[in-house]
């Protein structure tokens, strides 16, 4: 077993590109084209935009963020999971201090609700003993329209406010009708993705069985084609020493054609220089003579024409020859000898030795006749044990259970969720009265406000106020009797809300928020005391397996499989169940009956070792290279026959003219052709037989070596074959069958690989976690939380609507008296329809007071 693992690692390690130690090369990577796993197509889109509610709602949180600060209560949350009321109950101070912003909130609201009452009650009795603005009577005072404006602007603001905070407590109530609306489309498609997600499953296990066929398949077409497939790959191994060997000869067999050509082009050009030097001599001395005697001329002793015919005569022995290519060696022998090699035909040997060569396949093929059938039936024999996987796989058993608990719980919500429907327009109708309420309050402060600010005629006495701003005040008075019967109704209802909603925000949608429930629910032996971790616990029979409820919920919402989100591996290791290792022994015992020998394959005939020995001892590299090279860069002639003959032409202007002068540009004309005639071709020769001569010189140069090298290198490639041949088969038999196991190897990697991240893609379980939290959370919270905040603030400022209503009503409604002032003493009278005598007088002024009191009697009302 530890011999088959040790094989099933070395071949990993071989298709991840590692190199072997006994060779230099990488085999070909396998690939398979296993596909990917179709995935099941989940409908539900985990998204809430509560749209501009959203601000009412932070509005909220902000609220209780101030309220409620401190961290989550993990201990004591955990204490009451385990039902441990005990401990709870000795924590009674921590709890106060988590709760003391809630507790001092709650307080002050029924603080609010005992007092409203309480006050109300005080305000009427006080109204009808004519105190707390009871007293139909408004004194006079220098500021009373200031006040009245001062009144009025901040009651309407209040009033807005209220306003607001009713439009808030209305937005909340609908939307929290709204958003569960949507709750039986958002349920209904997680139930649908977890159909979907459980029917889907069965398939996708078994197209992962089944691409097993893909597998075995490729492994068939290996072993179907083994010699051409092991042929290749010894012929691989081993073309890293013979392909050299053989291209080498293959190299030098061109560099002897090469040789050859060279020295023929020098043996000819030595020849065609030898004889046109000998030429251009003999033209060059007839030259000589020519020139002389054209010189012997009388007009060369004239006076002015000796000196030019002297100079002339002077420059007579420059016209001669400058090399001299007859003392050059010749490369007679060397050509004969290299003829001789060139007779061994190197390029249809070479071929014949890669033809031997190729024999391998045919060799393989037919050792591998016997083995083929074995191969067939331990491939046939993995199939089995693989397909089997599928039906012990416990996702299938997970599955099923599942499908059990979710008919369940889908029958239990289409049953009842028709009462959470009718449950919830009650709600929503207590709501909307609720509102109501509110509404009436902000009706009669509008009304009052408008009659009072519309009617109200600034020259009027407070007796004598028309009848719409009477009405203004009274709309007023009745708006703070309402707030009084309604107000601390209100405040029970935003009390018990805030203490539900906040402490469920906080206790539990900014814990899951936080990650906090979840690690409340993974504290260790909190759900059942015998198990360490829960999850583990219900699965396996080891409870101490670390699978925690916040691992898989956020597994499955990255789409991780089942397998892997569950840690099934506990409980049914793939990895040990499509071990195919065990079969690798079986397989290599077979394909060490393949026995090639490979001795019988000769590279090359000894001839061609003999040619290049030959060649080697040619004697090229005797060539006296300097010799020649020194004696083709010298110029043909002494002197430069064109320049020469321009010399000639100009001496010549300056003779007189006559025969001496025609003579001698004879002469000049003569030169030039026998340069563009003799000359340039001899030195076009001399150029080419410099190229002929370097190029020798290159291919002498550590020629032995080269030669050397070559035969060498072709004796090490034949030795391989004849020492080394066999094991040479051996090892890529044995890479052969890792390159057959390979294939296996790489469907278990897939395959591990696809059920731990593909197979049974739970994002459906942390869809229907994240569907709760909307639902909880989102829609009802929120609303919640949304509506006791405006009505909350509703309530609150009713307190100084209350305030300033009652004391704007008295600049609106119509008094029964009014005070009056005597002009001459300034003293204050009580003057209305009903005259009392609350206001001590001077006895002298009892004349002048009934007096006033007459003709008020009299007076209109």
């Amino acid at each position: 077993m530890v011999r088959a693992v040790g094989m099933l690692l070395l071949m990993l390690c071989s298709r991840t590109g590692g190199k072997s130690q006994s060779r230099n090369y990488i085999i070909e990577p396998t690939e398979l084209n296993l596909g990917d796993v179709f995935a099941g197509e989940y409908e539900t889109n985990i998204f809430y935009d509560p749209g501009p509610i959203g601000i009412l709602f932070q509005m909220a949180r902000a609220f209780l963020a101030v309220v409620q600060p401190n961290p989550f209560p993990h201990d004591i949350a955990t204490e009451l999971i385990k039902q441990n009321f005990g401990a709870v109950l000795q924590q009674y101070q921590r709890i106060i201090y988590y709760e003391i912003g809630f507790i001092i909130c709650t307080i002050l609201g029924v603080v609010f609700v005992l007092l409203m009452p309480l006050l109300g009650l005080c305000f009427c009795l006080c109204r009808c003993c004519d105190n707390c603005g009871g007293e139909m009577h408004q004194r006079q005072k220098k500021n009373a329209d200031c006040r009245r404006s001062c009144f009025g602007t901040t009651l309407f603001f209040v009033t807005i406010i209220i306003t607001a905070g009713a439009l808030c407590t209305y937005a909340a109530n609908q939307n929290l009708t709204d958003q569960l609306k949507g709750v039986r489309k958002l349920v209904n498609s997680n139930f649908k993705d977890l159909h979907t997600f459980i029917n889907a499953t069965p398939s996708q296990i078994d197209y992962v069985i089944k691409q097993y066929n893909t597998t075995k398949n490729k492994a068939l077409a290996d072993v179907n084609n083994i010699g051409p497939v092991l042929s290749n790959m010894i012929k691989k191994r081993l073309a890293k020493d013979i392909y050299p060997a053989l291209d080498g000869v293959l190299h030098m067999s061109g560099t002897i054609k090469e040789t050859q050509e060279a020295l023929e082009n020098v043996s000819l050009s030595r020849d065609v220089l030898k004889d046109g030097t000998d030429k251009l001599s003999t033209s060059l001395t007839d030259l000589q003579t020519s020139l002389g005697d054209t010189l012997n001329d009388p007009t060369c002793r004239t006076p002015g024409s000796t000196e030019i015919c002297d100079s002339i005569r002077n420059t007579l022995p420059s016209l001669s020859i400058n090399a001299d290519f007859s003392k050059l060696q010749g490369v007679e022998s060397q050509l004969a000898k290299v003829k001789d090699v060139q007779k061994t035909n190197f390029s249809d040997l070479v071929r014949k030795g890669y033809a031997a060569l190729d024999k391998t396949e045919e060799m393989v093929q037919n050792e591998t006749k016997s083995i083929r059938k074995d191969v067939h039936d331990v491939l046939n024999r993995i199939g089995d044990v693989l397909a089997g996987i599928s039906n012990d796989l416990p996702i299938q058993n997970l599955l099923h259970s599942l499908t059990e608990y979710l008919e369940d719980f889908q029958s239990y919500f289409q049953q009842y969720y028709p009462l959470v429907e009718q449950y919830d327009f009650y709600r929503w109708l207590g709501g909307v009265a609720v509102c109501c309420s509110v509404s009436l309050i902000l009706a009669f402060n509008y009304l009052g406000l408008l009659f009072g600010s519309c009617g109200l005629d600034k020259h009027a006495s407070p007796t004598t106020r028309g009848c719409i701003s009477n009405t203004g005040g009274s709309l007023l008075m009745a708006g703070v009797g309402i707030s009084f019967i309604f107000s601390w109704l209100l405040m029970v209802v935003v009390v018990v809300t805030f203490i539900v909603g906040g402490n469920v925000e906080k206790l539990a949608c900014q814990a899951l928020k936080d990650n906090e429930l979840f690690k409340v629910l993974d504290t260790p032996y909190l759900l059942n005391s015998e198990w360490k971790y829960f999850i583990s616990g219900s699965l396996f029979s080891d409870s101490n397996i670390n699978i925690t409820f916040q691992s898989v919920y956020t597994k499955c919402h990255r789409k991780v499989g089942i397998y892997s989100a569950l840690q099934l591996e506990n409980l049914f290791s793939i990895e040990d169940q499509m071990n195919v290792s065990m079969y690798t022994s079986e397989l290599q015992a077979n394909l060490k009956n393949i026995n090639v020998d490979l001795s019988s394959i000769v590279l090359l005939d000894p001839e061609v070792k003999k040619s290049l020995q030959k060649f080697e001892k040619s004697g090229i590299d005797g060539i006296e290279f300097d010799a020649y090279i020194a004696e083709l860069r010298k110029t043909t002639t002494k002197v430069d026959l064109l320049t020469y003959a321009n010399q000639l032409d100009e001496k010549a202007e300056k003779l007189p003219r006559g025969a001496l002068e025609n003579a001698l540009k004879g002469h000049a004309n003569n030169i030039r052709k026998i340069h563009n005639d003799q000359v340039i071709p001899l030195e076009q020769t001399m150029t080419l037989m410099i190229q002929n001569i370097e190029r020798l010189q290159t291919t002498a140069s550590d020629l032995s070596v080269k030669v050397g090298n070559v035969v060498d290198s072709l004796e090490a490639a034949q030795s391989l074959i004849n020492n080394n041949g066999t094991s040479i088969v051996a090892q890529e038999a044995q890479q052969y069958l890792m390159r057959i196991m390979g294939y296996f190897q790489e469907y278990v990697e897939w395959s591990k690989d696809v059920i731990n991240n593909e197979v049974a893609d739970c994002k459906p379980i942390a869809n229907v976690v994240d569907t709760l939290d909307i639902v909880l959370c989102g829609f009802v919270v929120d609303s919640l939380n949304g509506f006791w905040f405006g009505l909350g603030c509703c309530s609150i400022f009713l307190i100084p609507s209350i305030i300033l209503a009652v004391k704007l009503a008295k600049f609106y409604r119509r008094m029964d008296t009014e005070d009056v002032y005597d002009e001459r003493s300034r003293t204050r009278m009580r003057f209305g329809r009903h005259i009392t005598s609350s206001v001590s007088v001077h006895p002298m002024e009892d004349l002048h007071i009934n007096r006033l009191q007459r003709v008020s009697q009299r007076a209109p009302y």
